[in-house]
């Protein structure tokens, strides 16, 4: 999907924008380190993951964005 690299040139550029769409500060994107894995199967990518810089007690965040409807999107992405 060619929307794939956009996100995640503004998800790494602006940080602070994700976890305001969730609700919360801006500021608690300076905790994290957004990056795009891959996980252990054939070309499955996940757009972005937020990971803890240092040892905290904080949530890692995954980010999938998609912009189609898709009513197993939630299936395919925790499997």
């Amino acid at each position: 999907m060619k929307t794939d690299s956009i996100f995640y040139r503004l998800f790494q550029e602006f940080p602070h924008i994700f976890f305001e769409l969730i609700g919360n500060s801006g500021e608690t994107a300076n905790l994290y380190q957004f990056s795009s894995v891959e996980v252990k199967q054939t070309a499955f990518r996940i757009h972005g993951v937020f990971l803890p810089i240092q040892d905290r007690e904080v949530p890692i965040y995954f980010v999938e964005v998609q912009f189609q409807p898709d009513t197993e999107i939630y299936l395919r992405l925790v499997s």
